[in-house]
């Protein structure tokens, strides 16, 4: 692929799910999700208000304490399953005890509200666990391990929210970087392709062409990706031009030939 060869790319790719992704705003998402919060809050305090009232008045009747939303741990945890939930009692308890799922002490008894049962249901409808989003992505990426998977996180490249002790990933954000992975090459992916295709081309020299937007590319988590068939036809144009020159060289070859006999006249 010598210098100075110019290949015009005519193909356009206009892809929602990329679009949704670099227009995900995860500051809008916190934001929204402490409002979430507030009224959570809102709510337990009310319910555990009620509940202590009627404990200072008797016993908390289990069918009273179930209306005001709250659950024992067994209770929390048939609720879970129900909503696809897959740890086992076991962990589950481990969580509550070290608060990454809210409890709340009524008396002498430790209870998990309705309303967090709830949110932690949501909450898997819409997010990964960090563990999770890394299996959903590495079956694609089948050189990414789990440390450069935490790195990318920790630097924002792929985006993130804290909810309570758990760190979280936008299913959406996740499921358009396989789409990703599925559609598009990596800079060193597309060398690779290029280089199995006979097409010579250093690394600096690719990505000047993409800096001056000769090769179509975007940027996605800090890292460029060219569009499959933008590659395809990259690949296309520069084989079809290697044989229009291969066959001016031998027509040339041919006068060269043609000619020597008169010189020797």
């Amino acid at each position: 692929m010598p210098r100075g060869r110019r290949i015009i790319i005519e193909t356009e790719v206009k892809d929602a799910v990329v679009e949704n992704l670099l227009s995900l705003d995860i500051k809008k998402m916190a934001e929204h999700r402490q409002e979430i919060e507030k009224k959570i809050e809102e709510s337990i305090r009310e319910a555990v208000d009620q509940a202590t009232k009627h404990l200072q008045h008797g016993k908390l009747d289990p069918a009273i304490r179930k209306k005001l939303g709250l659950f024992t741990l067994e209770e929390a945890y048939e609720e879970l399953k129900k909503s696809g939930f897959g740890f086992s009692f076991r962990a589950f308890a481990g969580r509550v005890e070290r608060k990454s799922i809210k409890s709340v002490k009524v008396g002498r008894y430790r209870y998990i509200p309705l309303e967090i049962i709830k949110d932690l249901a949501n909450i898997r409808s819409d997010f990964y666990t960090m563990n999770e989003a890394y299996l959903k992505i590495s079956a694609y990426e089948e050189d990414l391990n789990i440390r450069a998977f935490i790195g990318r996180v920790e630097k924002g490249s792929i985006p993130s929210l804290k909810v309570g002790t758990m760190r979280l990933i936008p299913k959406v954000a996740i499921n358009s970087l396989v789409h990703i992975a599925q559609n598009y090459y990596t800079v060193s992916q597309a060398i690779k392709k290029l280089w199995e295709n006979e097409i010579k081309i250093k690394r600096n020299a690719f990505e000047r062409r993409l800096d001056r937007g000769r090769i179509p590319s975007v940027k996605v988590g800090g890292r460029r990706v060219i569009a499959k068939e933008v590659l395809d036809e990259l690949i296309r144009k520069e084989i079809a031009l290697r044989q229009k020159e291969s066959q001016k060289q031998q027509q040339q070859n041919v006068q060269s030939q043609q000619q020597k006999p008169e010189l020797k006249k």
